[in-house]
């Protein structure tokens, strides 16, 4: 199967590359217009196919393609793919603007392919395993060291991952959503946003002039709580406190939901089966509301 990675920044160097070349029965093409990174990483991993244009890559003639691009150029990308029968997965957001990722989730449903978007923590075994807990509140925090942002790409690039696992958690079905947000100087400072519905709350904050950068995910009920920190050491609390750490050798990037998102894209590409991205879609929706808040 012909799998090309199109961007090979850092994530894609880190998180990515690591993941599918030790896939077997792939056949990686690279692709990236920094000539030297693009050799650098081929050398590297001994992937003689490589690119410096999505249309190289189209007439390669791959069956899928992981776009690791930066944001504003994923339109770009995207749409030639799926138009060429391509199936594709998008690191979030799909785009900067919610017209943007509504075209190509419709482009991706008329062409009959699969548009599959990063949302790795619905993956990541501390999260997942959170959705069988009972979860009448949950409480995440995504902060940030001293880094206010503008607020369009504070809230596409980074809390998005927060509204979209929160989505995953919740229980039923959202009737009341509450956002606030701390606007200075055209830069955001925090967001917290609230979903609701029958018997639960769960709510999501993001200060990006926190003391450190950190993540943690709480979900409470029946008399029980977990805390997952930073994606790996997992706390349960029953009439006493019980640490559960990552073992030494499990890598990172199976603990981010690296490794199994990629896994469920590869699977569903050799299967024939369709991933769509409407779920994904109405993550980008929640977003551009709160974007919409600060203007």
């Amino acid at each position: 199967m012909k799998i090309a990675v199109i961007g090979l920044g850092d994530i894609a160097e880190k998180a990515y590359l690591p993941v599918l070349a030790a896939q077997p029965a792939l056949d990686l093409h690279l692709c990236t217009r920094n000539v030297a990174r693009l050799d650098r990483l081929g050398d590297t991993y001994r992937i003689s196919a490589r690119s410096t244009s999505v249309d190289e890559v189209i007439k390669a003639g791959v069956d899928a393609a992981f776009v690791h691009a930066a944001t504003d150029a994923h339109p770009e990308l995207v749409e030639p793919l799926l138009s060429a029968g391509i199936h594709v997965y998008v690191d979030k957001p799909i785009a900067f603007t919610l017209a943007e990722s509504e075209h190509l989730v419709r482009l991706a449903r008329a062409e009959g392919r699969s548009l599959m978007v990063g949302f790795n923590r619905r993956y990541a075994p501390g999260y997942a395993e959170l959705a069988a807990h009972p979860r009448h509140l949950i409480v995440m925090q995504k902060n940030r060291h001293n880094l206010p942002d503008v607020p369009r790409r504070a809230i596409l690039e980074d809390f998005i991952h927060v509204a979209d696992t929160l989505r995953f958690l919740v229980p039923g079905q959202v009737t009341g959503t509450t956002i606030r947000t701390r606007v200075r100087d055209d830069l955001i400072e925090h967001i917290v946003l609230e979903l609701s519905g029958d018997g639960f709350t769960a709510i999501g904050v993001m200060n990006r002039m926190s003391g450190a950068s950190e993540e943690t995910c709480e979900a409470m009920g029946d008399g029980a709580k977990r805390r997952v920190v930073n994606l790996g050491d997992v706390i349960d609390y029953q009439g006493g406190e019980y640490l559960v750490r990552r073992p030494d050798w499990v890598p990172v990037v199976r603990q981010r939901g690296i490794e199994q998102i990629c896994q469920e894209f590869l699977t569903a590409v050799r299967e024939g089966r369709r991933i769509d991205a409407e779920d994904a879609l109405a993550t980008h929706a929640l977003c551009e509301e709160i974007v919409s808040r600060t203007a």
